[in-house]
């Protein structure tokens, strides 16, 4: 019987420990360099290699303008994104026909410099 219990034992304490390895695999992939080297790995096995390459070898070269181009990118999707969701939240309006003025020209007119500041 102890015999027993000592094998029970030491098979929790093998399978713990095995769980303790999984555990710190899962832990070391989950960091963000650990996503970034999966998800650069799945890119390098696909059909598309040399041009991952290449722009590896960019991104590398020129991390400020690549970093500048992402960012802009991202603040016009955002500006895109919150535009749409305005329009979506306001009823449908009837749009009202421009006047004449409005279709000639959309710019304002320019003051009328002939008149003098003294002149009524």
């Amino acid at each position: 019987m102890t015999r027993a219990l000592d094998d029970l034992e030491r098979d929790i304490e093998v399978s713990r420990a095995k769980l303790d390895q999984t555990i710190d695999r899962l832990q070391r992939r989950m960091t963000v360099s650990g996503v970034v080297d999966d998800a650069l790995g799945v890119m390098r096995a696909g059909r598309y290699v040399s041009l991952f390459d290449t722009t590896l070898v960019a991104v590398r070269r020129n991390p400020i303008p690549v970093f500048l181009v992402a960012a802009g990118i991202g603040l016009f999707m955002q500006r895109m994104r919150k535009e749409a969701r305005e329009d979506c939240s306001l009823p449908m309006q009837k749009k009202e026909k421009p006047t004449q003025a409005e279709r000639k020209s959309p710019l304002p007119q320019p003051p009328d410099l002939r008149a003098g500041p003294y002149d009524f």
